[in-house]
């Protein structure tokens, strides 16, 4: 069979694979590449299959997703996944050219990362902490999140083993299988111990009615194994409105921020925090300067007083 007889999906499915094996593409990663060159196929239909596929398609596509009200992030991310489509499929010899390599994307919205302060975060630990239901696993599922900055896939994988022992730091496994080491400050500490002993206890009455124990920290009986994203976020919004924080504000990757401007504020270097981040490159950890400086801006603002309006 030749590439051109090859439906669309195949070439997608065949890219995803490849993605998987050779670069070792996390799973959201490859999700979000299948969604969006599912959506380019589908625009397609009956326009042209992926081997026949010219330029002029390609900015076409972009012009009508632009007419959609697709953001510039969402646009940008397209692009790319479509000319990963279009490299992987000429290095397949599936195509002697790549019809997207020279357009160029239409960049990303400069926004600054909503954050939140520390008396919210406060607000946000001591909700946790008096949660009516699973009351230690939320605790303890805040104070690492804050702890850490990790992102809240690492977070609700986390192997039970690798909280064995009241460890000073987790290994922490990243996007693309990186691995890195996360300090744990004295209250998540606590709260591990304290959810672990409740855990376990809970998974040796779940192992005398004949159900497995679970390798993660977190377990759930669902299809993973483990609390899922979207159970943790509706949790965290629950804490939002009952500590007064206005939920719009907070969802787990706000946490991440806290923990990234916090420590900046406190005097933190950035390459210390890509690091703790886990992020490839600093560039991408340097957005935290950004908000930082709105943050003192508004400090001079409101408090200096040449900035303040005189009625001398």
């Amino acid at each position: 069979m030749t590439a051109a007889e090859r439906p669309n999906v195949h070439w997608i499915q065949a890219f995803l694979e490849a993605q998987a094996a050779e670069l070792d593409a996390a799973t959201n990663t490859q999700l979000a590449y299948a969604r969006d060159l599912q959506d380019f196929d589908a625009w397609l239909t009956h326009k042209a299959h992926f081997a026949q596929a010219t330029k002029a398609h390609i900015e076409r596509y972009l012009i009508w997703c632009d007419a959609q009200g697709l953001s510039k992030a969402t646009r940008a991310r397209r692009l790319s996944a479509i000319k990963q489509l279009y490299r992987f499929a000429f290095e397949e010899g599936w195509r002697d050219d790549n019809p997207a390599i020279q357009i160029s994307g239409p960049g990303r919205d400069k926004r600054l990362p909503k954050t939140l302060t520390h008396d919210e975060v406060d607000a946000l630990l001591e909700a946790a902490k008096a949660a009516p239901r699973d009351t230690s696993r939320t605790h303890a599922m805040m104070e690492l999140l804050y702890a850490t900055g990790m992102r809240v896939t690492e977070l609700v994988s986390l192997p039970v083993s690798a909280a064995r022992g009241d460890p000073p730091m987790l290994l922490v496994r990243g996007k693309g299988g990186k691995e890195r080491l996360v300090p744990l400050s004295p209250p998540a500490r606590a709260a591990l111990s304290t959810w672990l002993a409740d855990r376990d206890a809970a998974e040796d009455a779940a192992v005398k009615n004949g159900t497995a124990k679970s390798p993660f920290l977190f377990p759930s009986r669902g299809k993973l194994g483990h609390i899922t994203r979207q159970s943790f976020f509706n949790l965290i919004k629950g804490l939002a409105q009952t500590s007064g924080v206005d939920p719009a504000k907070v969802t787990p990757h706000t946490l991440r921020h806290a923990f990234a401007t916090h420590l900046l504020a406190g005097g933190a270097d950035l390459r210390s925090i890509q690091t703790l981040l886990g992020h490839a490159d600093v560039a991408t950890t340097e957005i935290y300067t950004h908000v930082l400086d709105e943050r003192l801006k508004d400090l001079v603002l409101d408090h200096h007083p040449l900035a303040q309006k005189r009625d001398d």
